[in-house]
């Protein structure tokens, strides 16, 4: 904002930053390695496990993830000094923006001004709240004397879009119109989604290992709640954990340094703050990088050296788990009779009443798609506008501002999910308002892909506008059965995944300072196996999620009736792993389901 730019990173400060990725990578990679080689272990047993039918009904679209391109002029605070300058903005179906000076620049090809991932954004639109904001980021200087003039200040925008990030530099962008602005926000927002939830959308073992291990690190070093750390990639994922740990030591030593005053000051942290994020960025990139060949090997190591074993490990696992059920039972109940069951039913609720919103906007803008067709075929429209009507069907996933109806359900109880979870240590409301919209876009590409290809089948030259109707309607009956059943079961795996993301932690950190001793008893039958696979915090983990699992099951049997419970176990806690999980990743590797997006009951 200011006059001068951040001077860069010096030598020192940068060899500091390499060290201390060093040290993150040191401590994280022997936990990443244990969750591929339980991801191993768990992938066999559900291959040695009773192969049920899949349960999805609709057909898997295959299109996912991507966001519809959208580009056109906006105005930018840009240069040194910042200046409102014209620029040419692009939002590639990866989620990437680009801006150009000019649109001639992005129309021969040439390389961009600049460039960002979208991945951790957030988009404001009120030039006071952006204000506020930079205000809040360095509040000792908000009684300095301004020494150079405030271009937000001078010039008041009336359509902006900030682009603000916990540790990068802020992007400020104004649009023409109110319209333009909008446009630009419903595309943005659903970039920064796609960026984030990567990782959540994968049907990858080693990307469930990677997740847990993080989950793992943190829950070492004492965190033990769930915050939107994990939205990203592995190498941004593990940046946003090392530079929550820096942020304090940062403040301390660099904020009290920075030239300028007030606003200048807070827009001069956010670009060190940038500085140091892209170094943090590039180490955690580059040490991920080495170790792919290692962790390769390691994956086609444990194949061989598991499969073999793997029944005798699952055997001795159930023993392990049963001894260790008796041990800790006592003190568990009472931790959630004590704080859990409080708070798990209202929380349930005001999940079940979120998705349910969600999912009802999506089907009736399902069936409004569909009647639009069925109108046209009626009147006898002509054929180029039917094709139009039909392409326009099918992109309708991808329209952000048609999915906009469907998300903003998602987003309505996200306040008040906050204030109930957070006394058990969850802060990734993010995180689940983008697993609640990542849901709606999947069902909904699926339910149209699942109508196109049945309408396709059942249309022939020979048949009138009125049998074609006819054969349409049937089809649109099919389709919202097919909605119905998976709706129902995906709304099911959403509550049952959150309830255990926001719980599972608590009980842990409560239970770790009573039970963790209680582990050392069983921990010499464990490491008698030898493998990496098995151990004895694994088996614990296991225990404390079944006995929770029996009190979400109770409560969602309470919540939608217990004819809509048939998916979900009673007794989860002698099983190796969550089955309600193995039958998603069942279905998944067999291309009949996609995944769900959100956390899984593994979490």
């Amino acid at each position: 904002m200011g006059g001068r730019p951040s001077s860069p990173l010096d030598k020192q400060q940068q060899q500091h930053l390499k060290g201390q990725v060093d040290t993150l990578l040191r401590n994280f990679l022997p936990c990443y390695r244990g969750q591929l080689a339980a991801s191993v272990l768990q992938q066999i047993s559900r291959e040695l496990g009773p192969q049920e039918p899949a349960r999805c009904q609709l057909l898997q679209n295959k299109k996912l993830p991507r966001v519809r391109e959208h580009r056109g002029p906006l105005t930018q605070l840009r240069g040194h000094p910042p200046q409102w300058q014209p620029t040419f903005c692009v939002l590639r179906g990866d989620g990437r923006l680009e801006w150009f000076s000019h649109r001639e620049e992005y129309e021969n090809g040439n390389h961009p001004l600049g460039s960002t991932t979208l991945t951790g954004y957030t988009v404001l639109t009120s030039q006071r709240e952006y204000l506020r904001l930079l205000d809040a980021l360095c509040p000792d200087s908000s009684n300095h004397t301004q020494e150079e003039p405030d271009p937000l200040l001078e010039m008041p925008v009336s359509s902006p879009l900030f682009l603000q990030h916990p540790f990068r530099k802020h992007l400020c962008f104004s649009a023409a119109t109110g319209e333009a602005q909008r446009a630009w926000r419903l595309a943005l927002q659903g970039g920064i989604r796609l960026r984030g939830t990567v990782l959540q959308r994968s049907q990858a073992p080693a990307a469930r290992a990677f997740l847990d291990a993080i989950r793992l690190y943190r829950q070492q070093h004492g965190q033990f709640g769930n915050d939107d750390a994990t939205l990203g990639s592995d190498a941004e994922v593990l940046t946003s954990v090392l530079m929550r740990e820096l942020l304090p030591e940062l403040r301390a030593q660099t904020l009290p340094g920075l030239r300028g005053a007030g606003r200048a000051r807070a827009w001069a942290w956010t670009k060190l703050l940038d500085a140091v994020h892209a170094a943090v960025l590039a180490g955690a990139s580059a040490g991920l990088r080495a170790f792919q060949p290692e962790k390769d090997e390691l994956l086609a190591s444990l194949e061989r050296t598991i499969r073999p074993d793997a029944d005798q490990m699952l055997r001795l696992r159930a023993r392990v788990a049963s001894r260790l059920k008796a041990e800790v039972q006592s003190p568990l109940e009472s931790c959630l009779c004590g704080k859990v069951d409080a708070q798990l039913p209202r929380i349930t609720q005001t999940l079940l009443s979120t998705v349910e919103a969600e999912l009802a906007a999506v089907r009736t803008l399902l069936t409004q798609g569909m009647d639009r067709l069925f109108r046209l075929l009626r009147g006898s429209s002509s054929s180029t506008q039917l094709r139009k009507e039909v392409y326009s069907f099918g992109e309708m996933p991808w329209d952000p501002e048609l999915m906009q109806i469907c998300y903003r359900e998602a987003k309505r109880s996200r306040g008040q999910l906050g204030q109930l979870a957070a006394p058990f240590g969850f802060f990734g409301t993010q995180s689940l308002v983008f697993g609640a919209q990542d849901l709606a876009q999947q069902l909904m590409a699926d339910a149209v892909t699942t109508f196109l290809q049945l309408a396709d089948q059942c249309l022939t030259t020979t048949l009138d506008c009125n049998q074609a109707t006819q054969q349409l309607e049937k089809v649109r009956g099919r389709v919202l059965k097919k909605f119905q059943s998976d709706s129902s079961s995906a709304r099911r795996r959403f509550i049952h995944g959150w309830l255990l993301c926001i719980f599972l932690p608590f009980v842990l950190s409560q239970l770790e300072p009573s039970c963790k001793a209680e582990l050392l008893k069983f921990e010499g039958d464990v490491l008698a196996v030898g493998s990496p696979a098995l151990t004895i915090e694994g088996i614990y983990e296991d225990v404390v999620r079944g006995f929770l699992l029996q009190r979400i099951n109770r409560e969602l049997k309470k919540a939608l009736g217990a004819r809509n419970m048939s998916c979900i176990l009673d007794d989860c806690s002698e099983e190796p792993w969550d089955q309600a999980e193995a039958d998603v990743e069942t279905e998944a590797r067999r291309g009949t389901c996609s995944r769900q997006p959100g956390p899984s009951t593994e979490d």
